[in-house]
């Protein structure tokens, strides 16, 4: 079986297993959908969501975000760690959403990563998940899965989503980078893959690969 006959295969048989719906950070707009991800890094989802209540309820949008006092957010976000960076980038952010983009979040990968704090896996988000643009998100769930199963020998995030695209068409990336993880958190563990219980056991290249 050719890669992409394979990965065309993964990807049905995940979207057929896994709800239709999957979201990790939940979001009123396409601002705090940024700002979530950005505060993501280095930590859980779940994590985010605890903290992002009480910061969107103090600073909703860009204008406001932009007049914030660091030490504020700084408090606002502490638990996600890496704080004070994290601080600057959001407050940066929002000002140059307002000085570059009109206060819109753009809709190109281009353009969202010369936001601060912003790498592709962020710009792939925002664009697969509000914009309904071709995406692949490679997180470390992501990252784990593909190579056990043998769709990237990559291990560099940036390599394994070129190979990715090269491999799934366009219309399924998104689906397929939401799917991956999910089946991540839930089956193929770092640690203690349920290797038993995986729907997709035959045709998984893990124990015939090395171990990431």
């Amino acid at each position: 079986m050719d890669k992409k006959t394979k990965a065309a295969l993964i990807a049905d048989t995940l979207d057929a297993h896994y709800p239709p719906r999957i979201e990790f950070l939940h979001f009123k707009s396409n601002f705090e959908l940024l700002i979530a991800v950005i505060l993501s890094a280095q930590t859980t989802d779940d994590q985010v969501m605890r903290v992002v209540p009480a910061l969107f309820a103090k600073f909703p949008t860009p204008e406001k975000m932009a007049k914030a006092e660091i030490p504020v957010l700084e408090d606002l976000i502490h638990a996600t760690g890496f704080f004070r960076a994290k601080a600057k980038n959001i407050k940066a952010t929002a000002q140059m959403l307002l000085d570059m983009y009109g206060g819109v979040v753009p809709d190109t990968i281009e353009e969202l990563v010369k936001l601060p704090g912003v790498g592709r896996k962020c710009a792939n988000v925002v664009i697969g998940t509000v914009f309904d643009k071709p995406a692949v998100i490679v997180d470390t769930h992501f990252k784990r899965v593909t190579y056990r199963l043998g769709l990237t020998k990559n291990t560099e995030p940036d390599k394994i989503e070129t190979d990715i695209r090269k491999i799934l068409p366009e219309e399924k990336q998104y689906r397929f980078s939401m799917t991956a993880n999910l089946h991540g958190r839930e089956c193929c563990h770092a640690r203690k893959p349920e290797c038993d219980k995986c729907l997709l056991k035959d045709l998984c290249s893990y124990g015939r690969t090395s171990r990431m």
